[in-house]
């Protein structure tokens, strides 16, 4: 394992609220072992590819790390239905590969963001989805893909840790929306965490003020992890009442 960049970059554009800077604390590991994974994961950072990062904002603290105590959740109604709504699909999980199928459904998702909630345009390249879903899974990282009559429809890249799984990133193919294939994707993690005892699952960040993360707090039992510890500091992760 090597550390290449260790580095905090202030006054880039919030990715969370609009007309808002945050300042961000980067990383980039090459070739990082299971356990400083682990270790980062927990006290708050996310990891594309080799980059880890966390936000480190002055005086805003609406980014809120948070993790959904597995043992303790019980699937509810709405989503048993879920399930049984997608139990014909096919659900295909190794570590992370990537195919033309992959890059369609990969723009055409964003493109389907971009119109229905105004997210930036992000770039589809080989390059691009290498560096941030391919490179740097070593062992613990996976992509969970959903297939319909053989037809790829989902991909969940997700990080599995020896006390839980890191929900990394999720897109589907807009035409089977009514899927509610988001949901599913989560609810299919919760399923693998408890089939493997593992305790946790990691969301990333809940932002009240975002619509597209507000969605995070409908899951508990939710923990949230109290300041930006250091990777040599403990830590604590207290519950999140529901909102």
């Amino acid at each position: 394992m090597k550390i290449l960049h260790d580095t905090v970059i202030a006054k880039e554009k919030c990715s969370y609220l609009e007309d808002l800077e945050q300042t961000t604390h980067y990383k980039v590991i090459d070739q990082c072992d299971t356990q400083t994974c682990h270790e980062l994961i927990e006290r708050g950072w996310r990891r594309f590819g080799i980059m880890f990062f966390r936000p480190v904002c002055e005086g805003c603290t609406q980014c809120e790390s948070v993790k959904i105590d597995v043992k303790n959740y019980t699937f509810s109604k709405s989503d048993r239905r879920v399930l049984r709504k997608n139990s014909d699909l096919r659900v295909v999980i190794g570590h992370p590969t990537l195919t033309h199928d992959h890059l369609m459904l990969h723009a055409k998702y964003h493109h389907h963001m971009h119109l229905k909630k105004g997210w930036d345009p992000v770039p589809t390249s080989t390059k691009h989805y290498y560096s941030s879903f391919i490179q740097g899974h070593e062992s613990f990282g996976y992509e969970i893909l959903y297939l319909h009559d053989n037809r790829l429809i989902g991909v969940d890249i997700v990080d599995v840790l020896p006390n839980g799984i890191s929900s990394t990133y999720f897109f589907y193919d807009p035409a089977y929306e009514k899927r509610s294939l988001g949901r599913l994707s989560l609810l299919q993690q919760i399923l693998i965490a408890k089939e493997k005892n593992l305790p946790w699952i990691y969301l990333g960040y809940y932002v009240e003020a975002n619509d597209s993360l507000r969605y995070k707090a409908q899951y508990q039992p939710l923990l949230q992890l109290e300041g930006r510890p250091h990777i040599d500091e403990a830590y604590t992760w207290s519950p999140l009442p529901p909102r």
